[in-house]
């Protein structure tokens, strides 16, 4: 995305976002989604995963839940998609060898994504979580410095000046734990 901003191609490229790599870098590809969509640049989404202990682009059918409502839960967050969609760019795994095995990894991966999307749109539609996280971060709408921040007008000798005035922040719960929890109550209901 950088290198898009920096020469002035953000507006002429989305992203395709693929989960078996965010692995391989590390994290999560809720992580890389999310990013993708907070900066209007989320085209379209591999709908494999990897294995956490392989440590290789091995391209596996998702079929963990939590992972398909995490990433539908953003992609329903931003409207579905402008262009794009899910790409089925995924394997069979190495000990699945007959051909019968494609087309059951296709098939439940589909299911996986398609129960993902339900749970994620009663997510949406509870408005539970997005009270949860309104409630998190009203900070940043209550206090004129957050609205300045979030609207790019601080400036740094502005922010060490509130920093100066504020003093250490008070310590205040993320609450991830009750994130989770409500997630996997949709999920698990």
């Amino acid at each position: 995305m950088a290198f898009l901003h920096q020469y002035g191609l953000a507006d002429d490229f989305l992203l395709n976002i693929e989960p078996n790599h965010t692995t391989l870098a590390g994290h999560q590809a809720e992580h890389d989604i999310a990013i993708a969509s907070a900066y209007g640049m989320l085209g379209s989404v591999d709908s494999n995963t990897g294995d956490l202990v392989c440590g290789w682009d091995t391209d596996n059918f998702c079929m963990d839940i939590r992972e398909t409502t995490a990433i539908m839960q953003i992609i329903v967050g931003q409207g579905g998609f402008r262009t794009g969609g899910l790409n089925f760019d995924a394997k069979v795994r190495r000990e699945s060898v007959d051909p019968v095995d494609l087309f059951h990894g296709h098939i439940a991966g589909m299911d996986s994504y398609a129960l993902g999307l339900r749970k994620a749109a009663e997510i949406e539609i509870s408005g539970e979580m997005t009270r949860m996280l309104a409630e998190r971060y009203q900070s940043w709408t209550v206090d004129e410095m957050g609205e300045k921040i979030e609207q790019g007008d601080a400036t740094l000798e502005e922010l060490v000046e509130y920093a100066k005035q504020k003093g250490e922040p008070k310590l205040v719960s993320g609450k991830q734990e009750v994130f989770e929890a409500t997630r996997n109550r949709f999920i698990y209901k």
